[in-house]
């Protein structure tokens, strides 16, 4: 089933999410060459905490709200509860982004950052209402991957609520447990409960749709539901009651058992393909994984080592290498379609059309793809090696990655319809 015919989403709910997290994305990379040192340093600093949110919200969070939105009438086969809510959790992530991830920057502890703090939570709970009307657990059968998205919102609000919480902290203290705990906490909710959740489930579902490919194995996804939400629950409720790490290698394998069941079922799917050209954008796909695997072994060195390299290489392969990665090529599968089809829709079967793939500059993420290799490369050796001015190398080809992302994003955006009559070269540029 194509992501972008049938019922799907006004544009209106979705557009806004894409075109204000490129902007978002650029900045961020703005940021962390400015911040670049930060990259030595410990993770409670205000810039280091300024650039995860700027990552996980303003960015990350942003193009996934709009995806998901765009995708649910897909995964739940039923159209989307409501356009008009999906806007407006777009306009409170978007001001409590903004408040957030300034206030942090400068550390301000004040109401502005636990406004900023609420304003995410309205915008979650407008996104957990949308997927939980959707889904309609009375009249619609869910499967393993309704699941997955519907547990990684649970995870969201939960994430978000603990991030309100420690925001309030901050300025008026009245944690018991020791902020740093909490603060892991609410940080490994939101990689494993929100992001790997959803990503697992969006990817069952669109990794067979783009490779023209099907798995039998569907028990793998059930194991790795199992296996993902035994270590993250078991992981937080034991570092809540008892605050010991003693048996956070223990949650971590089990996360990793979930997420290797997860790479087979994908891997079967790759097998069974008959689109057997795999283009650029899968690339980033298949290459995420690696970091992401890359991610879980560095998690083993945090466990036993505390030299801060390790939690900085962590993030960034977390943030930079599997989240940024998949964006960047599941970007250019999605948008325009979603476009083409607004554009196109009604005058499909009547005249020849342009394809989505003629709607951005193609080779250009080709360029895309080799500047983000050789990105996280200099990253990888400057984090491990401490030398600045690797990192700030690395940082540099992040800027480049950016600067051709919103281009070609922009220029999907703005494109005119264009008609070709289907007895001549004659063409006409439509607004």
């Amino acid at each position: 089933m194509n992501p972008a015919i049938g019922n799907t989403p006004k544009e209106y709910a979705v557009v806004p999410f894409y075109a204000t997290a490129a902007v978002v994305f650029f900045i961020f990379t703005l940021l962390m060459f400015i911040a670049a040192p930060q990259f030595a340093a410990h993770y409670f600093h205000g810039k280091t905490l300024a650039l995860v949110h700027t990552a996980a919200l303003g960015w990350a969070t942003m193009i996934i709200f709009g995806a998901a939105y765009q995708l649910l009438p897909v995964i739940f086969e039923r159209n989307l509860y409501s356009s008009i809510l999906a806007l407006a959790s777009y306009f409170f992530l978007l001001a409590g982004s903004i408040l957030l991830i300034f206030s942090f920057w400068y550390f301000f502890l004040s109401w502005g950052m636990i406004s900023g703090g609420i304003s995410v939570i309205v915008a979650v709970l407008l996104y957990c209402f949308n997927v939980f009307k959707t889904a309609d657990f009375k009249k619609n059968k869910l499967n393993i991957q309704n699941y997955f998205i519907i547990s990684s919102a649970l995870y969201l609000l939960i994430t978000c609520t603990i991030g309100l919480l420690l925001v309030i902290n901050l300025a008026y203290p009245f944690f018991n447990i020791s902020h740093l705990e909490i603060l892991k906490l609410h940080a490994h909710l939101g990689i494993v409960g929100w992001f790997l959740q959803l990503i697992t489930g969006i990817s069952v579902r669109l990794v067979p749709m783009f490779l023209l490919s099907k798995s039998n194995k569907s028990h793998l996804l059930s194991l790795s539901f199992i296996f993902q939400n035994v270590g993250i629950l078991g992981f937080t409720l034991d570092r809540y009651f008892t605050g010991s790490p003693a048996r956070s290698t223990l949650y971590l394998i089990l996360v990793g058992v979930g997420i290797f069941y997860w790479l087979f079922y994908l891997r079967d799917t790759y097998k069974n393909r008959l689109k057997r050209k795999v283009e650029v954008q899968m690339k980033f796909a298949f290459i995420s994984f690696g970091f992401l695997i890359a991610s879980l072994f560095v998690a083993l060195l945090i466990l036993n080592f505390s030299d801060i390299q390790w939690s900085t290489l962590y993030g960034t392969f977390i943030f930079l290498g599997w989240i940024s990665a998949i964006i960047l090529g599941k970007t250019f599968k999605t948008l325009p379609f979603i476009i083409w089809n607004t554009r196109y829709k009604t005058l499909h079967g009547k005249m020849k059309l342009p394809m989505p793939k003629d709607l951005y500059i193609e080779q250009w993420i080709h360029y895309q793809y080799k500047l983000f290799v050789a990105a996280m490369l200099l990253l990888t050796i400057g984090i491990v090696s401490n030398i600045l001015l690797i990192i700030k190398a690395g940082l540099f080809l992040w800027i480049l990655i950016a600067t051709l992302y919103i281009i070609n994003i922009f220029k999907i955006l703005f494109h005119k319809k264009q008609l070709t009559d289907g007895t001549s070269n004659n063409r006409s540029t439509l607004p």
